[in-house]
């Protein structure tokens, strides 16, 4: 908490009687569109110079945050680079007449992703940032709910029976932020080096958007988005939101991911396995210790880990199908600090990877087995821990085709690949136990630029990525709800 300038924990009032009030403060004149975002050390969301009654940055209340901000005109350079895109060349226009209207908001919409950008929330703690999304969901009428602790946000937009759910991640990483641009993190060690401040604003901008559409009863359904906190934490907040009933009656669920392999305006799609399962496993042996000059005499542990370091995901190779797609990878190890004493403890660290929910879900008991098997002959005590991290991302493939015909629809049919498969977790995993559902990468790349990666502290987006985002994604919920197969 320390970290997170101004971090603090929600009114237990804050899904009732508080967010009244937020609505109430909503509709008095406050939200213009006059957004922009001017970056400043610790800076907060402050008041429109439209409202004579600012509150100050050390306000308690949720009812402070607003998304009003003021930026500095931007360079023709860096008005070009970030310029709201145009309907691509044979894309179909959104109904009613939604593409003028995105275009209206695309500034304000840039200026929250800098905000947000600017004031990362490592997981669990994305308090302000969830405050910030159920107040501008709010501004035009509709009535989101946070979760439970208050650092999430559910909200339903339109009426049907059956749901249409649409997801993004809330959380930043524990990374510097070491790029030289106005909108660089504020907060020591907390950075967005995944792209999640560009999955909450697009999927903020696809609700403010069919919100246009539900209040003139255009919208052929009910769409629930999902602002979910602590997609990088173990336990991740996903669980968190299925539980408040983020997926009661949902029919499909789609989400997308930043590819900064893809340039900006390319959505890449893939049905069947898309991410992998992400396991912890760490293996502690104990013995005597003893003299380097005696090993016959005690347990030799660093022999020990290094059998269990090479055999083990040798063995474990040999004993699942390939195609399950298992990889086992150490990433510490510690043994010892004297290089003539055979030490009396040490351990190894690790992850298992799997794209097989079935291979998955068999790991643990095979992966301890194959431990134990390998330090029997050592003479050392083994400790296995095997910790779950998140299932495997295998999309349906009826839903991997609905978000790829509404892509080609939002962006035209050029601007649709075939996406590769990861081995990084993601927890979006969890929603797919309750319903089918598809989860696309968004490009996010400038052209000409080096690859900056995600979860490395330069990472930033070409930010056209984000109108292109909001039509792919406002595409597929109008898809999907008049798909019957859902």
């Amino acid at each position: 908490m320390s970290a997170h300038h101004g971090v603090r924990e929600p009114s237990p009032s804050v899904g009732g009687r508080l967010y009244q009030a937020i609505r109430d403060g909503a509709r008095s004149g406050r939200h213009q569109n006059d957004v922009a975002q001017r970056h400043r050390t610790r800076s907060r969301l402050f008041e429109s110079r439209n409202t004579g009654n600012a509150p100050t940055a050390d306000s308690n209340q949720v009812t402070d945050v607003t998304s009003v901000l003021h930026l500095a005109q931007p360079s023709p350079a860096a008005a070009a680079a970030t310029a709201w895109p145009e309907p691509p060349p044979g894309a179909d226009p959104l109904p009613g007449h939604l593409d003028r209207w995105l275009a209206a908001r695309g500034a304000e919409l840039v200026a929250v992703r800098r905000h947000i950008h600017a004031h990362p929330e490592l997981s669990h703690r994305e308090f302000e940032t969830a405050s910030l999304v159920a107040r501008e969901l709010a501004v035009v009428g509709l009535t989101p709910r946070f979760l439970p602790k208050g650092n999430g946000v559910i909200c339903d937009i339109g009426e049907g029976d059956r749901v249409i759910a649409l997801r993004a991640d809330l959380d930043a990483l524990p990374l510097p932020d070491t790029k030289d641009v106005p909108y660089r993190s504020t907060v020591d060690g907390a950075a967005h080096a995944c792209g999640h401040d560009v999955h909450t604003t697009i999927l903020l901008g696809v609700g403010l958007a069919l919100a246009q559409l539900a209040e003139r009863n255009e919208l052929p359904g009910r769409v629930r988005l999902l602002f979910q906190p602590a997609e990088e934490a173990v336990p991740s907040g996903a669980p968190e939101v299925i539980s408040a009933g983020g997926m009661k009656d949902v029919a499909a669920i789609f989400a997308l991911h930043c590819a900064p392999q893809l340039p900006a305006g390319l959505v890449g799609v893939r049905p069947g396995p898309f991410t992998a399962a992400a396991d912890t496993v760490s293996v502690r042996l104990t013995g005597p210790g003893g003299h380097t000059a005696r090993p016959h005499l005690t347990a030799d542990l660093v022999h020990a880990l290094g059998r269990v370091i090479v055999d083990v995901p040798s063995l474990l190779d040999r004993r699942v199908d390939p195609r399950a797609g298992v990889s086992m990878v150490w990433g510490t190890v510690h043994a010892g600090e004297a290089h003539n004493a055979i030490p009396g403890a040490g351990y190894v660290k690790g992850t298992v990877r799997v794209l097989n929910r079935d291979a998955w879900r068999e790991a643990p008991e095979l992966i301890t087995r194959l431990v134990r098997d390998v330090v029997a002959g050592t003479g050392a005590e083994v400790d296995v821990e095997y910790v779950r991290g998140v299932p495997p991302v295998i999309n349906d493939r009826m839903a991997s085709a609905t978000i790829a015909g509404a892509a080609a629809a939002a962006l035209g049919p050029d601007r649709v690949v075939e996406a590769e498969i990861s081995m990084g977790g993601e927890d979006f995993a969890f929603y797919l136990d309750h319903a089918p559902g598809a989860m696309v990468r968004l490009g996010t790349a400038t052209p000409g630029e080096p690859l900056r990666d995600i979860h490395q502290s330069g990472f930033d987006v070409d930010e056209r990525c984000i109108g292109y985002g909001v039509r792919a994604m406002v595409h597929t919920a109008l898809a999907a709800l008049t798909n019957p197969a859902f």
